[in-house]
């Protein structure tokens, strides 16, 4: 029995779902993703094809370059504002939805810590998870 990954922004106005199993769960101490979450770190469920990820709705999106220098395009509701998903450039195959806006966010099993090296003290993440300083490969 496959399991549905299901959520969207706050407002309800942008949803996604797909029976996909992520390939990666991480939480990133990048500087562009303490910015956009307002806190130490983002948390993310990276799936495989974004083919075979449904969303509705309209969401507003905004360019970064990473440090890697390749662009990552964020996409948020332009009603309430909810960071929802992200994709890239360099791999337009991949999809990303931030761990708090699955209908259920237990569903989120970090599995690594990206960026470590940009870490605040106060942003204690789990050490027993892999931490790396940056993206691995």
């Amino acid at each position: 029995m496959s399991k549905t990954y299901s959520g969207g922004c706050a407002c309800g106005a942008i949803r996604y779902q797909t029976s996909s199993e992520p390939i990666f769960q991480n939480h990133c101490q990048c500087r562009d993703c303490q910015k956009r979450s307002g806190t130490g770190h983002g948390s993310y469920l990276t799936f495989p094809s974004r083919a075979d990820v449904t969303v509705t709705g309209e969401a507003s999106t905004w360019r970064i370059a990473g440090d890697s220098g390749n662009e990552k395009i964020h996409a948020f509701c332009p009603t309430c504002g909810t960071p929802v998903y992200l994709t890239f450039v360099a791999m337009p195959e991949l999809f990303s939805v931030t761990a708090t806006s699955l209908d259920d966010p237990g569903q989120f099993q970090p599995q690594a810590l990206t960026y470590a090296v940009r870490g605040h003290a106060w942003d204690v993440i789990d050490p027993a998870l892999s931490a790396f300083e940056r993206m691995p490969g």
